[in-house]
């Protein structure tokens, strides 16, 4: 069972305190670094380990028969239909430059479609909150009252801010074609800012961006953000248009402020090989 929606956004809010507390004191303290790609670079740290321990004890204090499905320890197969999805440390490459746009993601689904969402910036005090149906809300600083949000109308790729990770795709995430269909999206769009990872869907979310594309993302990627875009009133959908759920093809999302934007990114992206 979940709680009433105004308790639920006070447990995402406990949730957030849990992991800033691991992140937060190993910000810019020269956490070592571990790889756990023997071939590749997929960097981890303490603080994602830390981060991860510290929110499943309070999701199995407070929810003992829920899910949970986190980056660095796997899964943990509930008694119900409701799974947490954690990305503790969602941008660690950014964590390790001492750069503060790595956050935590806490996503929450229900029969396997996203239903709440958080993603949390400890060094700035960020946090945004949102379940669907209920709105999106942004705290900054913990003596500060939340206030909701929204994305912004942007209706064209024209007058579209728009953001992906890193289209150099100097990790070979992209596959070629996907690499050159986001490249010349970004042409497109009025303005184009990278490497912001998941404090970009926030910025969606907020309606300071307006429209994130992303592909090769897990579902611990996306889950959280996915729900919050849709709570702000934005959409998250794959590249071909469809609902993202735990079974999205090739980890490609598009979030975006309005549908008529995610509309003009399905039309230019949904023919791409392989989507």
């Amino acid at each position: 069972m979940l709680p009433s929606p105004d308790a639920l956004f006070g447990t995402f809010a406990t949730l957030c305190d849990a992991a800033d507390s691991e992140t937060r004191p190993r910000f810019r303290r020269g956490t070592a670094v571990e790889n756990k790609d023997r071939f590749g670079f997929d960097p981890v740290t303490e603080a994602d380990r830390a981060a991860e321990r510290a929110l499943r004890r309070e999701i199995a204090r407070q929810f003992p028969s829920h899910g949970i499905l986190g980056e660095e320890e796997g899964e943990t197969v509930g008694e119900d239909a409701i799974r947490w999805v954690l990305d503790p440390v969602d941008g660690t490459r950014a964590f390790m430059s001492g750069i503060p746009v790595f956050t935590t993601l806490i996503g929450l689904e229900v029969e396997g479609h996203p239903y709440a969402g958080a993603i949390s910036q400890a060094f700035t005090e960020e946090r945004w909150i949102g379940i669907v149906g209920h709105g999106a809300l942004y705290q900054r600083g913990a003596k500060a009252p939340p206030q909701t949000v929204a994305p912004s109308d942007c209706q064209t790729l024209a007058d579209a801010r728009f953001l992906v990770t890193d289209p150099r795709n100097k990790g070979g995430y992209l596959s070629a074609s996907e690499a050159a269909a986001i490249d010349a999206l970004s042409h497109d769009c009025r303005v184009s800012r990278f490497g912001l990872d998941a404090y970009g869907f926030a910025l969606v979310a907020m309606g300071e961006m307006d429209l994130a594309v992303e592909a090769a993302l897990n579902w611990y990627d996306i889950a959280a953000p996915a729900a919050l875009v849709t709570a702000a009133g934005g959409r998250a959908v794959t590249w071909t248009g469809d609902p993202v759920t735990p079974a999205f093809p090739g980890g490609r999302v598009i979030l975006a402020a309005t549908p008529a934007l995610a509309d003009a990114a399905v039309a230019r992206l949904s023919d791409v090989p392989g989507a």
